[in-house]
């Protein structure tokens, strides 16, 4: 009798992993691959805040400028269904492995040539051009990244350690915006004023180079998923998995997004640069100096970090939905003390109002991954998990900088950006009521009828 592929590689077909090393070499990898990819992703919605309006925009007038910089943020969202569609049909087909080499490349490429692009000054209107192009493969490789990361974690993970296991793609969110604020920092320390908007702003985006081989060394060395190794094994991989999951779980991916977009939407406020640009804009009311400013988004960064790995940790022992609730109830306490904080005038205290709101987004995004990989069955899983996280990324975060930079200039204050922030948190918090808790589900195809039992209440049926 042969011995399945899972078998050789040391899992056994429950998706835990057999050795302590090879734990520690897949969370090493998913860390690692994830932060390089949410750097590449970050630096452009920082540099959207602070330079694309002047060096891209320019001729559309100040105002209108800045939202079309952050139109291009946004813009990229639009596309992540695609990418989220095209490697969830080969995650689910041909493994989630190729597909996380694959969306490393196509973010790394792109990002470097960011950094080469000409201004409108340089070649007219085709520098916007080609610079929403970059950030539509932007788009494509986000959206295929995530599903893929989130599964080769809690995949691999014994059964009572997903939510820590899952907790690691997602640090790599907060680590690529530290690593991005703290480069580009770095950058308007050692070429402020005009030097960094002729060159500094490029050399985080070059450095994309050395960050993606890295990446991609570590990637490489990461054995396939345990659960896909055991499809393959019976050859039970579903041929069509993205019209098997609209046909018998349309209704459980819209739900999914909304979870996630609560969260994303708020997050959009650092990480889509919003609040960079605004408490940096010679022109407002606060005016605070650039490296002061990315200072302090770092400093938020490091505690989402924290509270993001603790949120994971905690999931695995009072439950995914249970920690989303905790997690919501402390986003909201975020969202409404953020702008008061901000507009304090101290940038001390505008630290404080983004490390206050990293605690909510820690809870209610550490558990992210361990609770999108139970709702979904083996067979489709990665077409499910991508596209539930794509769409809720368009519903959040893709538009959330230029709907406050609109909300502001049309109202004059950030009382409107609070209250649409805070809606957006009742809308992941509505989701999340919406889903029964299924920590601890059998992951293997074993158990793809269990699995199947639609999670949403109200619904029972495969």
């Amino acid at each position: 009798m042969s011995t399945p592929p899972a078998a050789k590689a040391g899992f056994t077909p429950t998706g835990t992993i057999a050795a302590s090393k090879d734990q520690r070499r897949v969370v090493f990898a998913t860390v690692v691959g994830t932060t390089v990819e949410w750097y590449d992703f970050f630096i452009y919605s920082s540099a959207a805040g602070l330079v694309f309006g002047q060096l891209f925009f320019a001729p559309a007038g100040e105002g209108f400028a800045q939202i079309l910089a952050f139109l291009t943020v946004g813009l990229s969202f639009l596309f992540r269904p695609l990418g989220a569609f095209l490697a969830g049909h080969l995650g689910d087909r041909y493994g989630r492995r190729i597909v996380l080499m694959l969306t490393l490349i196509l973010m790394g490429v792109a990002t470097t040539l960011v950094g080469l692009l000409p201004t409108y000054a340089a070649i007219g209107i085709a520098a916007p051009i080609l610079l929403i192009v970059l950030r539509i493969l932007q788009g494509i490789s986000a959206g295929g990244e995530w599903g893929g990361a989130v599964l080769m974690a809690v995949e691999h993970a014994p059964k009572a350690k997903r939510g820590l296991f899952g907790a690691s793609p997602q640090i790599g969110v907060p680590l690529g915006l530290l690593l991005a604020s703290g480069v580009m920092g770095l950058m308007a320390l050692l070429a402020p004023g005009e030097a960094f908007l002729e060159w500094g702003w490029r050399v985080p985006f070059l450095l994309s180079v050395v960050l993606i081989l890295v990446g991609y060394y570590v990637r490489r060395r990461v054995e396939e998923s345990p659960v896909f190794a055991e499809l393959s094994e019976r050859k039970e991989k579903t041929r069509m998995p993205i019209v098997q999951l609209f046909r018998r779980h349309a209704l459980l991916v819209v739900v999914a997004a909304l979870v996630f977009a609560g969260n994303n939407a708020v997050g959009y406020m650092t990480t889509g640069g919003y609040i960079q640009r605004y408490a940096t804009d010679p022109n407002g009311s606060l005016g605070f100096a650039t490296a002061d400013v990315l200072g302090a988004v770092t400093l938020s960064a490091v505690s989402w970090l924290v509270f993001t790995w603790v949120a994971g940790w905690l999931s695995d022992r009072i439950g995914r939905r249970t920690t989303y609730l905790i997690g919501w109830g402390l986003q909201l306490v975020g969202v409404f003390l953020l702008f008061p904080l901000v507009n304090s005038g101290s940038i001390g205290l505008l630290t404080v109002g983004l490390v206050i709101l990293t605690v909510g987004l820690g809870f209610t995004y550490g558990p992210q991954a361990a609770l999108y990989t139970e709702l979904f069955p083996a067979s489709i899983r990665f077409s499910g998990v991508s596209i539930s996280y794509a769409i809720g990324a368009i519903l959040g975060g893709a538009f959330a900088p230029t709907i406050a930079q609109a909300l502001v200039q049309a109202t004059g204050s950030t009382d409107a950006v609070t209250w649409y922030l805070a809606g957006m948190t009742v809308l992941g918090l509505i989701g999340t009521l919406l889903l029964r808790d299924r920590s601890g589900i059998p992951l293997g195809p074993d158990h793809e009828a269990e699995q199947a039992k639609s999670p949403v209440y109200g619904l029972s049926k495969a």
